[in-house]
């Protein structure tokens, strides 16, 4: 039987039974970090089994991890405009 180094829960994919989103390792991978660097640098908690079982598994379902990452950052653009708002940041400033 075929270890899953990735499961889908809370609206996500993440590390099997870790708390480590699968897009912090594929965001890692894409900006150039080996599976060693990831290792050892960003998320030490994760082996290389494990890094390479989610980079495996971007691999197999990349054109839709693709548009989910690029969907997720639109959200957060959206996200990042709103809170610049001079409504919301006088709202914050206000609260003392």
């Amino acid at each position: 039987m075929e270890k899953q180094y990735v499961e889908k829960r809370d609206k996500g994919c993440f590390i099997t039974g870790t708390r480590i989103s699968l897009d912090s390792v594929v965001l890692a991978f894409l900006d150039g970090l080996s599976p060693e660097t990831i290792a050892s640098e960003g998320f030490p908690v994760l082996t290389l089994k494990q890094i390479y079982g989610a980079i495996t598994f971007y691999q197999n379902h990349q054109d839709k991890i693709d548009d989910y990452l690029k969907q997720a950052e639109a959200e957060f653009t959206v996200l990042r405009q709103k809170t610049n708002e001079p409504s919301f940041t006088q709202k914050i400033t206000n609260m003392d």
